[in-house]
């Protein structure tokens, strides 16, 4: 039986377990994180028509067939950067977890491990996601650096032409290397398991970056690094090169415009992220559910649509693929998860939310999750 009750209550555990700035790091939002309150708010709101009479007795089937592959359940791990401040040791517990589970992982440019290692633990499942930075040859190397790892599909993320104004992080002076001071050291003593968990597997550096940096480069210089591959200078012309250099499957992470969505469907692009980057970017963004009606009228049924934003359990999945997504990608809920359960939280987070899918789907008469129709 899982120790997981509910996401949420992983929230609350993770947030006693980890030290406030890193809490804040991964649960915070834009501005007045309206935007990240509204992400919520859709998928809150958002009813399913219970069925009766239907037999669904037995198992049903959430085995799902997308970008070519067949997954065990519609859903996979999102993109986190710095995901190792929720816990140390995080990347590779949710990449084994996830190829465990059967569904993707998404291994992010500002990850606290390399991509190559993240591939590694999850061979047949890893999805990487790229940033577009100021310095092109990075860019070519992270793409040439993702095919020899053996990644068969590349995210491409359209939504950070600026990094966003997050004020709890302002409000704490997060910044990279960590700033000792009376608060952070009180902060460390007060969460024991996870300043150990540092020592053990070493503070967050973003790993993917530290080959472009001088020898023994600080995490300083690694930060700064990083900042200018969050570039505005990602445009049609420079997706279409990329789209040239990757063999694989190409996903756009960050669409929140029909327009935009029915563009891309003509420049090459496999399947599209309905996104606003977890509600990081712009506060007066669209919840990404509201954001996904309109987009999936403007590409059409067939064309391969993936969500993320808001989602906290099985149902808010059942929700997104009702309201037209063909797939879902979560991150916060994984972090929590793992924050609270330690590697164990990894495991459990997908039991949990198998469960949850599969009681939704029993509840709404659904046998096979193919079944639901857009």
């Amino acid at each position: 039986m899982s120790r997981l009750v509910s996401f949420d209550d992983a929230r609350e555990k993770a947030r006693r377990r980890m030290p406030r700035f890193a809490f804040d790091f991964i649960d915070g939002g834009a501005g007045t994180e309206t935007g990240l309150g509204r992400n919520r708010a859709a998928f809150i709101n958002r009813i399913l028509e219970p069925r009766a009479l239907i037999n669904v007795d037995g198992d049903l089937s959430t085995r799902t067939r997308f970008l070519g592959k067949s997954w065990a359940a519609p859903y996979g791990v999102a993109p986190v950067g710095l995901a190792g401040l929720a816990w140390p040791g995080i990347d590779r517990f949710l990449a084994r977890a996830a190829e465990q589970a059967g569904v993707p992982y998404c291994a992010s440019t500002p990850s606290t491990a390399k991509l190559e290692d993240l591939h590694d633990c999850a061979p047949n499942s890893g999805w990487f996601q790229l940033y577009v930075g100021s310095s092109q040859e990075i860019v070519d190397d992270l793409i040439e650096r993702a095919r020899i790892a053996g990644y068969d599909t590349l995210i491409v993320t359209a939504d950070v032409p600026r990094p966003g104004k997050r004020r709890r992080d302002l409000r704490n002076q997060f910044a990279l290397p960590l700033k000792i001071t009376p608060r952070f050291i009180w902060e460390l003593a007060s969460h024991p398991k996870w300043s150990l968990g540092v020592l053990r597997h070493g503070a967050p550096r973003f790993a993917n970056l530290e080959r472009y940096a001088e020898p023994g480069a600080s995490t300083t210089s690694l930060a700064s690094l990083m900042a200018k591959q969050s570039s505005g200078r990602l445009d049609w012309d420079l997706l279409a090169d990329i789209r040239s250099k990757w063999p694989g499957k190409l996903i756009l992470k960050g669409i929140l415009s029909p327009q935009d969505a029915q563009r891309a469907t003509s420049e090459g692009v496999d399947a599209i992220v309905v996104s606003n980057h977890g509600g990081r970017q712009l506060d007066g963004a669209p919840a990404t559910l509201d954001a996904l009606g309109p987009i999936r009228d403007a590409v059409g049924p067939d064309f391969p649509l993936i969500v993320d934003g808001g989602i906290r359990s099985g149902e808010d999945v059942l929700k997104a693929l009702m309201a037209g997504a063909d797939f879902v990608l979560m991150g916060r809920a994984f972090l929590y998860s793992v924050a609270a359960l330690g590697q164990d939280g990894a495991a459990e987070a997908f039991t949990m939310l198998q469960t949850e899918l599969t009681n939704a789907m029993a509840q709404t008469g659904v046998r096979d999750i193919v079944d639901i129709s857009k």
